[in-house]
């Protein structure tokens, strides 16, 4: 990588729109594709071990020897045929006539599957270097391919390269650059038999008298595209010349019948043998060889006999999740205590400090005891997080799809609904919004659809705060890993038997067949993983110190404002001072329970106004006003509006507890004792126990998305009505868990 590093580091981004080269990235899933583009742009990534992490098109600017390059990064894809997401993005892109070269990105123990999608770029006529990546890996399972010869086969430049160490990206580099200075080299033209090969010509012949979309494709290429019914070509056919799609598409429906008649196969099937056998015959004779004594996939073969398995898989993969959470809330409680103890410290000095006023209250109650309580949680979100990323980076993750495809087909889902729940929150620190955009990579638009609604059920990072938070004061330390592990437990059933509802009634269609590559396990890089962390944990910050900062502003200032008149707050200011007189009239020699006794009334008179001014206040009343309807799942109305927050960002609702029991109660300033935690509080208040912190756990679970998760909803879902769906189905269902749990747990606990 260092060598990489010379040549253009990230001090040398000097490119300028418009002017310089721009080379693509292309490859499978898997092939280290990203790590590439890390290696050359230093670009901060996530790179994962599983299919769908790239689904939009990511961009990286760089100088190789004075030369301004702009680096596309395409979507991981097996193929350019236009079945999923990433295929058309990747061929639209390809075809926009702004990439002068591609770097072709194939993982040199999987040769043959990978040249599939190269074979198909040199149809185009694209201009390609292939790079042999994970060279190391090849070697130690006794690989070895002949460069010189597969190039000389392809027709192109074929350079070995291992991008984890860096190792032949500086000379592939080159080489590309070589190519985008060139011209457009002419397509690869392979026979698929004497029924097909005639009606090619044909039809290129017509496209090109026509100068049909020669803008963006070759003549032959767009022949080839429609002999392959595909769909996405032939809709820009027919809306470039209809008359002519309809000549053209009458051709290939007699080679079709006449295929189908003889052969008994589909024309997909067809090209696609034809490709393969083209790729076999130029890795026949010595180009790429194995030694027999050497397995690459033995290790992996046989940890997935154990890790795959029927039955000690799912168990396995439980025991997996049940470590995760155990190991971050033992281990991240020593830095969060540090947290905590650092934000009650920084309160009490700012209260020290600045004078009584709105300005005190606002920096101490508003942004310290709201922005600060979702802060204390980033050391966990670390660990998590940095688990997380292991768990991806070595494959794991992978076979946590392949496991869970057996179980989601019976709901009506696909395999690779998976991914958007995992990334969603299904093992806990996601988020719903990434997770909404990754079902793009669903065929199917029913499926999508049921797993667009169903994965905001998940314990994404902005409801970890809520529970951690929740399960630790009211269960204990030891018990809040059980608790957090069975509420995702419960996200994951809920968004499975609501799946099963909606592809029985509004969202019925026939299920799609899932495919899917297991990777190698690989142990994954340190800085890959504390990249990954870093990403995730800053991205939990910034929100912080961002959206919910303003959030915890605009709260305070609903929570305080409008200020309670002066009449209804004389009669607490004369208890108050009525107390106050009780106090200072102690005699020196009373006894330590008449003075507790008079001090607790003092602090009871100074809550009861501090009380009285927060319910005065908007959001008071707004959580009063709502207080009757969710009081039959033991919320009070400060309660309330943190849900009513919620709805915002998930954090809001720890930030919003904070401040309103911030304004709503007064610490006695006598106690000696250190001041309260949020949790601490509310286990303290009488009208909050263990059902109560169940009822809102499981409510916070599974009611309304947050605003930005329920507006990537609409776009993706493709219209409002699944957004309000989504924001009322999920609050009303919340609603009646949250009461039934409600009603069981105070039957168990009193």
């Amino acid at each position: 990588m260092s060598a990489v590093r010379q040549l253009h580091t990230p001090e040398e981004y000097t490119f300028a729109h418009g002017d310089g080269l721009r080379i693509a990235l292309a490859g499978n899933p898997n092939c280290g594709k990203t790590t590439v583009f890390n290696g050359y742009t230093g670009a901060r990534q996530h790179v994962g071990n599983y299919p769908g992490v790239t689904v939009d098109r990511k961009e990286g600017h760089v100088v190789v020897n004075g030369i301004n390059v702009t680096l596309v990064d395409l979507p991981g894809t097996y193929s350019l045929t236009a079945y999923s997401m990433e295929e058309i993005v990747a061929r639209r892109e390809l075809a926009a006539n702004n990439i002068q070269a591609v770097i072709d990105v194939a993982e040199a123990s999987a040769l043959e599957r990978n040249l599939l999608l190269t074979v198909q770029m040199l149809e185009m006529g694209i201009p390609v270097v292939l790079g042999c990546n994970m060279m190391d890996e090849a070697k130690l399972g006794g690989i070895s391919i002949d460069m010189p010869r597969l190039s000389k086969a392809l027709g192109i430049p074929v350079l070995p390269m291992t991008a984890r160490s860096g190792d032949g990206l500086p000379e592939v580099m080159n080489e590309a650059i070589k190519l985008a200075k060139g011209c457009r080299r002419e397509p690869l033209r392979l026979s698929y038999g004497t029924d097909v090969d005639p009606a090619l010509k044909t039809m290129e012949e017509k496209i090109a008298a026509a100068k049909l979309l020669t803008d963006r494709y070759h003549p032959y290429y767009v022949a080839l595209k429609l002999m392959e019914r595909d769909t996405d070509m032939l809709q820009e056919v027919k809306a470039a010349d209809a008359r002519l799609a309809l000549e053209l598409q009458k051709i290939c429906d007699q080679v079709y019948d006449h295929i189908r008649s003889t052969l008994g196969s589909t024309m997909e099937s067809v090209i696609t043998d034809h490709r393969y056998g083209f790729i076999r015959s130029v890795l026949a004779d010595g180009v790429l060889t194995q030694d027999p004594h050497k397995d690459r996939l033995a290790f992996t073969d046989k940890l997935d006999t154990v890790l795959t398995n029927t039955f000690l898989g799912p168990i396995i993969m439980l025991a997996v999740l049940y470590f995760m959470y155990q190991f971050t809330i033992e281990i991240g409680a020593y830095p969060q205590g540090w947290v905590e103890d650092g934000l009650a410290a920084l309160g009490d000095w700012v209260g020290e400090v600045m004078a009584e006023g709105p300005l005190k209250s606002l920096i101490v109650d508003g942004v310290i005891n709201g922005v600060g309580g979702v802060l204390s949680f980033v050391p966990l979100i670390v660990i998590m997080f940095s688990l997380l990323s292991f768990l991806e980076d070595c494959g794991y993750m992978a076979r946590m799809a392949y496991m869970m495809d057996r179980v989601f087909r019976m709901f009506g889902l696909h395999g690779a609904s998976v991914m958007p729940y995992c990334v969603s929150g299904g093992i806990a620190g996601g988020c719903a919004i990434p997770g909404a955009m990754a079902t793009r990579t669903l065929r199917s638009p029913k499926e999508k659809l049921a797993t667009l609604l169903t994965l905001p059920y998940m314990t994404c990072g902005a409801k970890w705060p809520v529970f951690l938070m929740l399960a630790t004061a009211f269960f204990g330390t030891e018990d809040a890993p059980k608790v957090m592990f069975l509420l995702t437990i419960a996200g994951w059933i809920v968004a499975l038997l609501v799946a099963r509802v909606l592809r029985s009634t509004f969202v019925k269609g026939e299920p799609t067949p899932f495919v899917m590559e297991l990777p190698p396990y690989r142990f994954p890089t340190l800085f890959s993983v504390l990249l990954h962390c870093w990403e995730r944990a800053w991205m939990y910050m910034k929100k912080a110190g961002t959206i919910l900062l303003a959030i915890s502003v605009v709260l305070w200032a609903m929570m305080k404002f409008p200020e309670m008149p002066e009449e209804m707050a004389a009669p607490f200011e004369q208890k108050i001072e009525v107390a106050q007189k009780a106090v200072d009239a102690l005699p020196q020699n009373a006894s330590e329970e008449q003075r507790a006794a008079a001090e607790n009334a003092l602090t009871d008179a100074q809550n009861a106004q501090s009380e009285a001014e927060l319910a005065y206040s908007l959001a008071g009343r707004l959580g009063k006003a709502v207080e009757p309807v969710l009081a039959p799942l033991g919320y009070d109305w400060r309660t309330d509006i943190a849900l009513i927050a919620g709805v915002a960002a998930k954090e809001a609702v720890v930030g919003t507890l904070g401040t309103a029991w911030s304004l709503g109660e007064i610490e006695d300033s006598l106690d000696e004792e250190e001041t309260k935690t949020l949790g601490e509080r509310l286990k303290a208040a009488p009208n909050w126990s263990k059902a109560t912190a169940l009822s809102l756990m499981l409510f916070v679970l599974l009611y309304s998305p947050c605003f930005v998760a329920l507006v990537v909803i609409k776009q993706e879902a493709g219209g409002w009505k699944w957004l309000f769906f989504s924001m009322i189905f999920n609050t009303t269902l919340a609603y009646g868990v949250a009461f039934v749990a409600y009603r069981i747990g105070r039957a168990v606990w009193g």
